[in-house]
């Protein structure tokens, strides 16, 4: 049994106050989180933080760990030691969906939109559970118009483009209220223009909902259009943090991320 395991339920949770409390700007802290598949250690005692409204990006090379620290911190893993903190609670062994509820949404790589129902109908089924009557129709408003897509709010969604479907579904994630939005490759398979809109939606998004995001990302040219902060992880460790003119001048990130020579 690990440390954390064997902690005191109330101690566990006053270290989750002083990680990720009232009394601090940090929503979500991993502390020492490691993860092993058998003998490969994919995640290897990472501490990070994320700050309310923050629009940090995760990058790193293949293998890097970056789907494996995502999965950890929305529960589809669990961790073989280190903790996870959100909102001064913690939430290491959280059923995911319980996570949700505290506040922390996803979206991942794949469109999971429901092609045969009208992007409206799209959008009622995660407001649903927030509201009702003329409140449930305005955050409907509100969403479509947060995707970009209130002029095909009656299309069907299986017609949009890969794109807006991406956009679509950003929104719907959006739209369950959370604090901290993690996205998973948003712009994979899209051309410069539909990067370009996904990149204005997720920064507005960030402004004018003060919504925090986690954004794991290959494109460096997305991450720079949106990042306040990006992290590089190598080999299931962070490797570099800083702003994403510090990441792409520093030699040995390009050396390891970028195809670049020192």
């Amino acid at each position: 049994m690990s440390d954390a395991e064997g902690m005191d339920p109330a101690v566990k949770q006053t270290a989750a106050e002083r990680a990720t409390g009232v009394d601090t700007d940090t929503i979500l802290k991993t502390e020492g989180l490691t993860k092993r598949f058998g003998g490969l250690t994919a995640i290897d005692d990472v501490d990070l933080g994320i700050e309310a409204g923050e629009l940090r990006c995760l990058i790193g090379p293949n293998g890097a760990g970056k789907s494996t620290m995502l999965n950890l911190v929305t529960g589809a893993l669990t961790p073989s030691e280190g903790s996870v903190y959100f909102q001064g609670h913690d939430i290491t062994r959280m059923d995911p969906h319980e996570r949700i509820r505290r506040g922390l949404s996803i979206k991942f790589q794949v469109p999971s939109v429901y092609e045969d129902l009208s992007v409206r109908e799209n959008v009622r089924l995660p407001v649903q559970r927030l509201a009702s009557g003329d409140d449930r129709d305005r955050r409907i408003e509100e969403t479509l118009a947060t995707a970009g897509l209130a002029d095909k709010a009656d299309v069907t969604a299986g017609v949009l483009s890969h794109g807006e479907q991406q956009q679509l579904e950003i929104a719907m994630a959006a739209a369950l209220d959370p604090d901290l939005l993690l996205l998973d490759e948003p712009v994979a398979g899209m051309a410069v223009d539909e990067r370009a809109e996904v990149a204005d939606r997720i920064t507005s998004m960030n402004a004018d909902l003060d919504l925090a995001f986690v954004v794991i990302e290959h494109d460096i040219d997305f991450v720079a259009r949106i990042a306040d902060h990006v992290t590089v992880l190598d080999q299931g460790q962070i490797f570099r943090e800083g702003s994403i003119e510090e990441i792409r001048d520093d030699p040995e990130v390009r050396r390891i991320y970028l195809g670049g020579e020192e």
